[in-house]
């Protein structure tokens, strides 16, 4: 049994399911899923289809909230921030990939997926969180907006709270080089991103690759972006 991490697939299904495939995930195997599911990339229904049919079919998962999977939930009850959801954060390609011209075209299935997403995971010496934690906090693991949006915060990390567990999070897109040089790291410093800007599509040099972290193995698995994320870059790069 070996246990991963994924994090940040943006709506991209073709590399989500190729890193799947690279892998070689069976039903013996935990799956660990630290948010932002939709957004910007072509596909985010499929990326949700995806995750709920390995679900229903027998496959160990647990799935984390992302800042963008929150975001969703506000821009269906607040107008003001559905439009800068759908230009600025990438919802429009979310919204066509649902063919959705009203938040009903969007069936319950998805809506209770959402609301279904857990805030943090704690499992054997890892704390597993979308971007990170707040150890301003008496308890950083006190549920806060930080751990969807949080950055720069590695200076602030409390070891002696902390003890021998290592924290695995995404949102703070870096590069491959610099996840396998936190990999390298990881006994020392106890933290590691595996969001390789999978939807940058290597626009950003050493980024656009989705990345899956074996927690049992300590081994890192990049797959390229294979999908087309042009759609989200027109008129940005």
């Amino acid at each position: 049994m070996r246990q991963f991490a994924i994090s940040d697939i943006h709506g991209c299904n073709i590399s989500f399911n190729a890193l799947l495939d690279k892998i070689g995930l069976t039903t013996t195997d935990e799956l660990y899923l630290l948010g932002d599911y939709i957004d910007r990339g072509p596909d985010s229904k499929g990326v949700l289809d995806t995750i709920i049919r390995l679900q229903s079919t027998g496959y160990k998962m647990r799935c984390l909230v992302g800042n963008h999977d929150e975001a969703i939930l506000k821009a269906r009850q607040d107008r003001k921030f559905y439009l800068n959801w759908v230009d600025g954060w990438g919802g429009e390609q979310t919204l066509e990939s649902f063919s959705a011209f009203q938040w009903d075209d969007i069936t319950p299935a998805y809506w209770a997926f959402f609301k279904s997403l857990e805030d943090f995971i704690v499992v054997d010496g890892y704390i597993l969180v979308h971007a990170g934690l707040d150890f301003k906090l008496a308890d950083p693991l006190i549920v806060t907006e930080e751990m969807r949006f949080i950055r720069d915060w590695y200076g602030d990390i409390d070891y002696d709270w902390l003890g021998s567990r290592c924290i695995v999070h995404g949102h703070t897109p870096v590069t491959v080089q610099q996840a396998e040089t936190l990999l390298e790291n990881i006994e020392n410093h106890q933290v590691i991103d595996i969001d390789t800007g999978c939807f940058a599509d290597n626009r950003i040099p050493g980024k656009g690759y989705l990345c899956a972290f074996d927690m049992t193995n300590r081994q890192l698995f990049f797959q390229n972006n294979m999908d087309d994320v042009s759609g989200f870059w027109a008129g940005r790069s």
